[in-house]
């Protein structure tokens, strides 16, 4: 049996890993499965070389280009051999899956002339760092179908500590680019990969429809400014689950749009599924925000773990955003070494420029926090609304919150809503007769 007959069983067997689903609850199915790819390539055969100091960006592009050419029944599968590929920023194409076998590393280049530049997102208006164009992401996909990046627990690797530096340098000249961001794009599974080192956010996927990511770890120092982990933006039937995430920023991040470019835009972010993660932040585990203004709805996070981190939940936006955030659950969290259980704050965030409407004021409604256990704990938490916009219909429900020193209150303000079984005792603001009735109801 030739190697390539060895690759091609690794692949399956791989793939159909990817694809099985447990006894407990997962979202396979939710986007169907590839269908059997009629062709299958190596990067190797395009003039690639693993050997961490060949640049590969004109390999992979030529290997997508002929993906795209063939147009092989089903599909084709790019594979990516192990060793380390060093490459500038590449895009995919539509029926094709990225598969990295077991050793691969497709490796960012520094060289940060080479990145190509891009239109910012119109939901933004400008770049989310500077004004202006924003830097291609290192693999990127746009108005894309039948998308499946995948493979043997390979990683790509961002070698984002120059873009670090030029950030906090203040010499940044353009928005750092992602890892992976798919545009306008639906039907994408990205499984069984390490992403590491990003530059800033990690995986983004904006604009796009039936979206699952599962068994994806993503690792960058904590001092990594704006790495975000998993960021679903203006994105419909989303699913992450089973993830392992240490970043310098917000693990998982919802949003949909910046101000008045994204009210004017108009996607929220809807039907968006988290579940089974772990990790560690200096800023939140999970969280909403602060970027909100498409809105963010029929959101459902639970068998959430994390430590270490400054937040456990942060529901977050501002005056300005517009939109909303409503229809929300988050269960069955557990929390070590974290300064605030809960904070759901309606002053946070900058904005893009001058010209935000400053009467835009977001609808924050039915939100429902349960099930949360937390130890080492220092704050339990902020819950803080806008004046003249009161957020409303929270519930706390069964939330226990402990630490080695007695654990700081509850602070609220503009806020309504319900707590049953709450430790430390909850705020005034969430013992109305409406709030609990509302609570009860809704368990």
């Amino acid at each position: 049996m030739g190697p390539r007959w060895w690759c091609l069983l690794a692949v399956a067997a791989a793939l159909s890993a990817a694809g099985g689903a447990g006894a407990q609850e997962t979202c396979s199915g939710a986007v169907p499965e590839p269908p059997k790819r009629g062709a299958w390539m190596s990067v190797a055969s395009f003039g690639g070389a693993g050997d961490g100091r060949t640049l590969n960006t004109q390999a992979f592009a030529a290997a997508v280009a002929r993906i795209e050419r063939r147009r092989a029944p089903g599909g084709a599968l790019l594979y990516v051999p192990p060793g380390v590929w060093l490459t500038g920023p590449f895009s995919l194409t539509s029926h094709m899956t990225l598969f990295l076998a077991r050793g691969a590393v497709i490796r960012a280049t520094q060289d940060t002339s080479s990145w190509p530049l891009i239109e910012p997102l119109p939901s933004y208006g400008r770049g989310r760092e500077l004004p202006g164009k924003r830097y291609m992401s290192l693999i990127h996909g746009k108005g894309l179908q039948d998308v499946f990046i995948t493979g043997e627990n390979g990683t790509i690797d961002g070698q984002g500590s120059v873009w670090w530096d030029l950030w906090k340098k203040g010499t940044l000249p353009f928005t750092r680019p992602h890892l992976l961001e798919l545009m306008d794009s639906s039907d994408a599974i990205v499984s069984n990969v390490v992403f590491q080192d990003s530059p800033f956010w990690n995986i983004h996927p904006v604009y796009c429809s039936n979206v699952v990511i599962r068994n994806v770890t993503i690792m960058a120092p904590h001092d990594s400014p704006n790495t975000d982990g998993i960021d679903p933006d203006s994105s419909s039937n989303v699913c992450i689950e089973d993830c392992y995430i240490s970043t310098g920023d917000d693990l998982i991040a919802i949003k949909s749009g910046w101000d008045e470019y994204g009210i004017a835009y108009g996607r929220p972010s809807s039907d968006i599924t988290i579940r089974r993660i772990t990790g560690s932040s200096p800023f939140a585990g999970f969280s909403v925000g602060s970027e909100t203004s498409g809105g963010v709805e029929n959101v459902l996070a639970e068998h959430l773990n994390f430590y270490s981190s400054g937040f456990g939940i942060h529901i977050k936006t501002n005056t300005g955003r517009g939109g909303f955030i409503r229809n929300v659950t988050v269960s069955d969290v557990t929390l070590d070494n974290v300064r605030y259980g809960l904070r759901i704050a309606g002053d946070v965030g900058g904005h893009p420029d001058e010209r935000y409407n400053h009467n835009a004021l977001p609808i924050i409604d039915s939100l429902m926090i349960k099930n949360v256990q937390g130890q080492n704990i220092k704050e339990a938490g902020l819950l803080k609304g806008i004046p003249n916009s009161a957020f409303s219909r929270i519930c706390l429900s069964n939330i226990k919150l402990h630490g080695s020193a007695p654990v700081r209150p509850w602070k609220c303000e503009a806020i309504s809503g319900g707590a049953l079984d709450v430790q430390p005792s909850p705020c005034t603001e969430l013992t109305s007769t409406s709030g609990m009735s509302f609570c009860t109801n809704s368990l």
